[in-house]
């Protein structure tokens, strides 16, 4: 596989999770966006931690995990160049490529949101001890809402395929709401799950080993054979 082709799938993801992101933050406040199948929704919410919507402690956590998002891109980017220059399997080079965009696009984020928006997740360190949300759309603006590197993600992808009561023998939580599936995530999320869900399951085909030739190679030549040749 080309190293070009790999640096197509990476950026033609990079453009669609960028582009829905920008355009769900600047022109819808936080929530519900639209329904678009009853088990597909657009809901826009923020998170300062990883994918998800999971956080990572305060604002120190905060930066730790954005540095480690740096750190495995830059490491991404030698290792992707390393397997497309061994030939690894093209099944294996998709996934890595699938894995590191998704990084790239959250760690855009993280790195620049604070800093080109008006409006994002202030952490309040005096009261709430903890991030607050805002109200209204927010906009692109030379005055962001924070500074380098604590941005926070955008993710508006939620599918609520079906809402259950938990029967009264599950461990627990009998009685409870049940929703599958609750996560709110976005492109970039999706494609970090495709990628490391497809290497476990054919990670078997994406490793295997050459199988070596049985027995040895015969080499043709003109030399007359005969019962009489000697071999010295």
């Amino acid at each position: 596989m080309k190293l070009r082709n790999v640096f197509l799938i990476i950026a033609l993801i990079i453009l669609a999770d960028q582009a829905l992101k920008i355009w769900i933050k600047t022109d819808y406040p936080t929530g519900k966006v639209m329904e678009i199948f009853p088990w597909f929704h657009l809901h826009f919410i923020e998170n300062p931690g990883m994918a998800w919507g999971w956080k990572f402690g305060n604002e120190t956590g905060k930066v730790v995990l954005t540095l480690f998002r740096l750190a495995a891109v830059i490491f991404g980017t030698w290792y992707l160049a390393r397997i497309v220059k061994h030939h690894y399997h093209k099944g294996f080079i998709v996934c890595a490529a699938l894995i590191y965009a998704g990084a790239l696009g959250n760690l855009i984020d993280s790195m620049f949101y604070g800093m080109i928006f008006d409006k994002g997740l202030v952490f309040d360190s005096v009261n709430a001890k903890d991030y607050i949300g805002y109200s209204g759309v927010a906009s692109l603006s030379s005055h962001g809402y924070s500074s380098f590197l604590h941005g926070s993600v955008v993710d508006m992808l939620y599918f609520p395929i079906f809402e259950t009561t938990l029967p009264s023998w599950v461990p627990f939580m009998d009685g409870e709401q049940f929703e599958f599936f609750s996560p709110i995530f976005n492109i970039a999320d999706a494609s970090i799950s495709v990628g490391v869900i497809t290497l476990l399951v054919f990670q078997k085909k994406f490793f295997k080993k050459k199988k070596e030739t049985d027995g040895y190679t015969t080499v043709e030549t003109n030399a007359n054979i005969s019962d009489e040749v000697q071999v010295q």
